[in-house]
């Protein structure tokens, strides 16, 4: 599971961190929306940076910044940053993102897109390694902290963008709202058309909007991928 993981246009080591390559950051990095004017952006827990590198892919955003409080993969996301062809718009700060949310705010900066694939499980799922016990629990960032944090340093046109079990959409998005930031776009995903809806990918923004709602299904059988996904990912996976 160490050896680096080949991408069309860049390569994500893996060797120095907990968290691997999986499908909820490809996702997302995607997914989400990004526009002309998109020029700032902030991936919250970069991991080893991937979703980063996929922004970078696909926009020419010239701030494309990362926040990751483990060290390791905060070493890993540089790394691979540096080694990417987009290492000059692309940045990682070893912080919590509650001290940098605070920092940004405080210099009265904001970013046009805010992505997060945040850490979900609880406390009962925690494993003897104490990196993937940060990247995976809520407690080292509540989903409440998150999303103070993306109020403060979100612009007012912003967008921000999130991947979730589905089982935590809707007090994600009720949390999201009691501080003024609206669903407007939502996309679930199954495995397979046999297997439950285990993940909810949101767009979120200050405005009221009429909720567009997806659906994506990943595989038809096992590593048979639906055309939908294969049209979402091909620009990043070799195989597709």
């Amino acid at each position: 599971m160490n050896k680096p993981f080949q991408f069309k246009e860049f390569t994500i080591h893996q060797d120095k961190t907990a968290m691997k390559i999986g499908t909820d950051g490809v996702l997302l990095g995607a997914w989400c929306k990004v526009d002309d004017d998109t020029d700032a952006i902030l991936d919250i827990g970069s991991g080893t940076g991937v979703v980063g590198l996929m922004l970078a892919q696909r926009t020419e955003a010239m701030t494309i910044d990362a926040v990751e409080v483990d060290e390791k993969a905060y070493e890993q996301s540089v790394e691979n940053f540096e080694s990417s062809a987009w290492g000059d718009r692309l940045y990682c700060y070893h912080s919590t993102f509650q001290d940098f949310a605070n920092e940004i705010a405080e210099e009265e900066e904001t970013y046009d897109l805010i992505v997060s694939n945040p850490p979900f499980y609880t406390d009962e799922f925690k494993t003897d390694n104490e990196s993937r016990n940060k990247a995976r629990f809520t407690a080292a960032l509540s989903f409440e902290e998150l999303i103070l944090g993306v109020v403060k340093i979100l612009s007012s046109e912003g967008i921000f963008s999130v991947i979730i079990p589905l089982k935590e959409e809707k007090a994600f998005v009720n949390l999201a709202k009691a501080h003024h930031l609206f669903l407007n776009r939502v996309c679930r995903v199954q495995g397979n058309s046999n297997s439950e809806i285990k993940r909810s990918l949101l767009e979120f923004s200050f405005y009221q909007k009429k909720i567009k709602e997806e659906h994506l299904i990943i595989e038809k059988e096992r590593h048979q991928y639906t055309k939908e996904y294969i049209n979402l990912t091909k620009d990043f996976y070799l195989k597709l």
